[in-house]
């Protein structure tokens, strides 16, 4: 995210909790990396286990300072839904 996006947080967290249209709810961390906040440690497993591929396009809501609700559409702009199953206990939220 561009850091002038960030201004709109009072401060940008160590982490945010992803949640999906399904409920499920994964924690990330976030990192500042080449003048932009990014996504980092947990990122990788919640695209692989969501499934977004090349040419998806992924949607970022903030909910409260430290959660964000994902919309992933397909490459043909239709929204995907599916269920991330369980998770391992390190990688999902508490709620």
């Amino acid at each position: 995210m561009p850091l002038d996006f960030t201004k709109h947080f009072v401060a940008v967290p160590a982490e945010f909790k992803l949640r999906n249209n399904t409920g499920c709810s994964c924690r990330v961390t976030v990192k500042l990396m080449n003048g932009r906040v990014t996504l980092d440690q947990g990122w990788a497993t919640y695209a692989a286990v969501h499934q977004i591929k090349t040419g998806y396009m992924v949607t970022f809501k903030l909910l409260t300072p430290d959660t964000l609700k994902v919309v992933i559409f397909d490459d043909d702009g239709i929204e995907v839904v599916n269920k991330c199953g369980k998770h391992d206990e390190a990688f999902a939220a508490r709620d």
